[in-house]
């Protein structure tokens, strides 16, 4: 009895990954008007609290970030003068998840862990504001909504950087001194 509990507890466990994923594709390919997504503002957006849920959209030619019912707070987009990407793991499901796991037999619980996480895009920001000041932002997004964001801005006229993570090409001179 506990056995066939514990299978299917992994079987709606695996629907609910499934359909969980569907969703965040479907979010991710809506439509390429304009952008706007419900987000986290992490830390740094200058008249916003940290860790504030809200929208994050393109209004025009400024970014703008808006938490429910209070006035947004706007960027130039011309202003952006770096936006970085990273990714982030967490673990979802809370203590009920965890008891869950815990709970399956014969090592079941390592295998629910497989299916207990979401992936999230972090978006960093560096801009300028009117009095010349560099300030930095940071935002969570989800899956796939990083890239839309950060391509939406240098159509707009942000500028990019190349970060160290990304592989640079070297000069003839680089190369011809490293195989010496």
């Amino acid at each position: 009895m506990i056995r066939r509990s514990a299978i299917a507890l992994l079987v709606v466990m695996f629907w609910w990954a499934v359909l969980t994923h569907a969703q965040d594709v479907s979010q991710s390919t809506s439509s390429n008007k304009s952008f706007s997504a419900r987000t986290t503002h992490l830390l740094g957006f200058e008249g916003s609290s940290n860790n504030a849920n809200g929208t994050l959209s393109i209004q025009g030619d400024a970014l703008q970030f808006q938490k429910d019912g209070k006035p947004a707070v706007q960027v130039p987009i011309a202003s952006v003068e770096n936006v970085s990407l990273g990714e982030q793991d967490k673990q979802v499901g809370g203590k009920a998840m965890t008891l869950g796991k815990a709970a399956a037999p014969f090592g079941g619980g390592r295998a629910v862990s497989l299916f207990a996480h979401k992936k999230y895009d972090t978006v960093a920001l560096e801009y300028v504001d009117a009095n010349g000041a560099v300030h930095g932002a940071l935002f969570q997004l989800n899956k796939g909504q990083g890239e839309a964001l950060k391509n939406e801005l240098v159509a707009k006229g942000a500028r990019v950087s190349q970060s160290d993570g990304e592989p640079g090409k070297q000069s003839k001179a680089e190369v011809s001194n490293e195989n010496k």
